[in-house]
């Protein structure tokens, strides 16, 4: 690929807008991130979208949007290349690197939940097997015909990843087998042994052995797919081959400070790192008189996690005082045994070491140079302040989202409703506005930093305009500002403020949130299967997060005082529950909105309407519709009669899209039928 300054690419497969080589941000602070293999770009130049935040490295520019067929894959017809969907919040790691894939990765249609390679591993692997031959593959026996890639020089793609027999760094030429889970040095390959005894399994000998089908090892306690492990065919006693040979002597090193000895026996025991059972293997520091597990003989001192925003350190015990629920699951943390705590005197956030590592992208592992340095604090403010008062309050300031001033003011004039046009919430004291057109923002939206930190996810979110979008979280159809995540995922503003644990008015406890919470939400019947929920320790109580965002008050033309957010009924006859505006049955106990003086229930639907947060003026193009003109848009509620909608022939009140270039109207959800359903 030429790389004269300013070439304009053309990749649909991976974004909207042409992309532009450009040269990149020479301040290591400003340094972009590649939207395909989620690296840093530190290349002199990068493709880059002149509309959006969406740049590539040039090489991922040039990746292939499928690959077919792939010989790490061959029982199927080939490898795509898919965004990561939100769902998958937390990545996947790849099948052959073990890095996580943060924004693209390679898989194909069957076995998109289940093989995955990474794009640099899917391109790579793809170019360094010998074209000529990637029809034939090297077997370690004709009885077990298990395929085998065999790559000559495989650069720096499998840094991280180690030899699945000797546990040494894969360097030189090296076997993969179909769907990478094993990989082995040239000279393990031909050396490894077909039967072998363990100290495990004194009664019988173990052979080596082909399976398609998960399998349990016994000595570090995982299932796992590895087709290739080692059995007592007697006792159907496996071991993964990683785990078939252990080191009798982990050596010092930076994360424990004597050296651990190997231990086999049959008993089980407790992990004092981990404080999880173990069996089998275990390894000992004589000077400290702990038995850890293998794993937790290399777990790392410290580290940063999503859910907290200081350092967490790993402990092997703690103090008087420092006990508390782990504030993952929220269940007791044992004093006794290891956990990760805070490294500020006086906070005892703790976590459970099994419930911080679940997800290798909410956590990340502070090298020791660095020490307790934390760049993680929110910055870049939203607002340049152009006048204050007496008291230091900012009277009038530039927002970057609109092109006026905007003025500090405490009471509205008129008695329209106006919504702030950064949450989308009516508006409140104090609030900014704009004197020359139709701006408002809550003082504390105006305030919030451009870059900032959330639980949810450990990476920065910054702080954008749109004019309409879909959030992440909370599902919802929303206008205003956003906060941008890694992998595309966008935050609305009630969502992104949000703590992980809240006490709710719909319910007497604290919820907190946990990702692996599956079922119907209480607040409205939906399924929370894929992003968990906020949920009760107490009882089964939970709420998603369109019901934890839900407006405590509303105000309905149905009745004069504000409606507001109310659970159960108490033990009357649910059957007479019925909404006063929609006059349709109502579920005792799902949240709704209600006025106790004047004894009406509604729905809550019915009460905030079906878009509630978009924005009149949202506009949809023609990717979102059929209609002859380019542009339709939104608007929540027809003041001038009841046009007939152009679709279904019905009238057209409330919640309607309007083409700017001709008399065409119709209900959002008859004209917008290429609107998909994550959009």
């Amino acid at each position: 690929m030429s790389m004269d300054k300013g070439k304009q690419i053309d990749r649909y497969d991976l974004h909207d807008h042409p992309l532009v080589l450009v040269e990149a941000q020479g301040d290591e602070n400003e340094k972009a991130l590649c939207s395909v293999c989620g690296e840093v770009i530190i290349s002199a130049s990068t493709f880059s979208c002149v509309h959006c935040n969406f740049h590539l490295h040039p090489e991922c520019a040039q990746i292939p949007s499928f690959i077919t067929p792939h010989p790490l894959h061959p029982q199927h017809y080939g490898l795509f290349l898919y965004p990561l969907p939100e769902w998958l919040y937390g990545g996947r790691a790849c099948a052959m690197c073990k890095e996580t894939c943060k924004f693209r990765f390679y898989s194909c249609y069957d076995c998109v939940d289940k093989f995955y390679l990474c794009t640099k591993c899917g391109a790579s692997s793809w170019n360094l097997i010998d074209r000529e031959n990637r029809s034939k593959y090297e077997f370690k026996d004709d009885g077990h015909q298990l395929p085998f890639i065999f790559l000559q020089n495989h650069k720096d793609e499998l840094k991280t990843a180690c030899c699945s027999w000797c546990l040494e760094s894969l360097m030189g030429p090296i076997y993969v087998s179909v769907g990478c889970k094993i990989k082995l040095h040239s000279k393990c390959f031909h050396n490894l042994p077909t039967e072998t005894a363990h100290p495990c399994h004194r009664l019988h000998t173990l052979f080596l052995h082909f399976r398609e089908n998960n399998f349990f090892c016994e000595v570090c306690q995982k299932n796992d797919s590895d087709n290739l492990l080692y059995r007592c065919l007697a006792c159907k006693f496996d071991i993964h081959l990683e785990c078939i040979r252990s080191r009798p002597i982990i050596e010092a090193n930076r994360n424990h400070e004597h050296q651990f000895s190997l231990l086999f026996r049959n008993d089980p025991f407790v992990c004092d790192a981990c404080g999880t059972i173990g069996r089998f293997v275990s390894y000992v520091c004589h000077t400290c008189h702990l038995q850890v597990h293998k794993s937790c003989t290399s777990l790392p001192r410290k580290i940063k996690a999503a859910r907290h925003d200081d350092v967490l350190v790993h402990k092997y015990f703690l103090e008087k005082g420092e006990d508390g629920d782990c504030q993952i699951c929220f269940e007791r943390v044992k004093k006794e045994y290891g956990c990760y705590g805070c490294s500020k005197e006086g906070c005892n956030f703790v976590v459970h070491v099994k419930c911080v590592f679940e997800d290798d992208s909410l956590y990340t592992i502070i090298d020791q140079e660095n020490g307790d340095r934390d760049d993680a604090t929110d910055s870049s403010s939203s607002i340049r302040v152009i006048k204050v008062n007496e008291l230091g309050e900012a009277m009038k300031v530039r927002h970057f989202n609109h092109e006026h001033d905007l003025v500090l003011g405490d009471k509205i004039k008129g008695d329209e409703d106006r919504a702030c046009d950064g949450c989308m919430l009516p508006i409140s004291t104090p609030f900014y506005y704009c004197s020359r057109c139709d701006f408002f923002l809550h003082k504390t939206c105006a305030e919030l930093p451009k870059i900032k930190h959330h639980w949810f996810q450990l990476p920065a979110i910054t702080l954008e305009a749109r004019d309409w979008r879909r959030c992440s979280l909370c599902g919802r159809r929303c206008s205003g500002l956003f906060y941008i995540g890694v992998g595309g995922k966008e935050f609305c503003l009630r969502c992104a403020a949000v703590p992980y644990t809240i006490k709710n008015e719909g319910h007497q406890h604290v919820l907190f949130f946990d990702r692996k919470c599956k079922g119907k939400c209480n607040g409205c019947g939906d399924y929370h299967n894929y992003f968990g929920a906020f949920r009760c320790k107490e009882c089964s109580f939970s709420l998603d997060f369109a019901c934890i965002t839900l407006p405590l008050e509303v105000g309905h033309k149905c009745d004069r005082h504000l409606l507001k957010l109310s659970n159960e009924d108490g033990e009357d006859d649910p059957e007479q529950f019925r909404c006063d505006v929609c006059e349709k049955k109502r579920d005792a106990y799902r949240l709704y909105y209600s006025c106790s003086t004047c004894d009406n229930s509604v729905h809550s639907r019915c009460a905030l309407g079906g878009y509630p947060f978009l924005k009149d003026g949202a506009t949809f193009n023609w990717g979102y519709h059929n209609h002859h003109h380019k542009d339709l848009n939104y608007v929540g509620k027809v003041v001038d009669g009841y046009p007939y909608c152009s679709e279904c022939r019905k009238p057209c009140q409330d919640e309607v899209v309007k083409c700017t270039e001709c008399d065409y109207i119709v209900h959002f959800d008859c004209g917008l039928i290429w609107l998909p359903p994550w959009l």
